[in-house]
């Protein structure tokens, strides 16, 4: 197991909020964080308008593919992060537990997505400085 610390994002389809959180603290965290995410339902291919929206801001994400939520990668995070997944997202004792009420951004255009993008990065930047705060590498 790895000295740092697993994040889980986990959303419906895994296309759209999760792929936005999971770029969001690969590119702010670097390798201090192991990123992971993945969806109840998981879709085919990543929403455009969540592609276009974080390479607006420097990030691509056209690498990632939805994924399955597996309950071993569950099981093996240290914090889970819901975005609206509900009775679909395993619970397990002793782990860090966080719902993030996001808009859906299935099926809106970059325009709509932008503001869903931005609230997200507010969300990682205080997750980051909580799972690594200042002064620490």
């Amino acid at each position: 197991m790895s000295d740092k610390p697993s994040v889980l994002f986990v959303c419906v389809h895994n296309a759209g909020r999760s792929q936005m959180a999971a770029g969001w603290l690969r590119h702010l965290a670097g390798d201090r964080v192991e990123v992971r995410s993945a969806g109840s339902a998981p879709g085919k291919t990543i929403n455009p308008a969540a592609v276009e929206a974080m390479a607006e801001v420097g990030i691509d994400i056209t690498d990632q593919t939805p994924k399955l939520l597996e309950y071993e990668t569950a099981q093996d995070s240290d914090v889970i992060i819901t975005m609206g997944c509900g009775d679909a997202c395993p619970v397990f004792p002793g782990k860090r537990y966080e719902d993030w009420k996001l808009d859906d951004p299935a099926g809106k255009g970059v325009e709509a997505v932008r503001p869903i993008r931005d609230e997200i990065k507010i969300r990682i930047e205080a997750l980051l400085y909580d799972l690594i705060p200042a002064g620490k590498s």
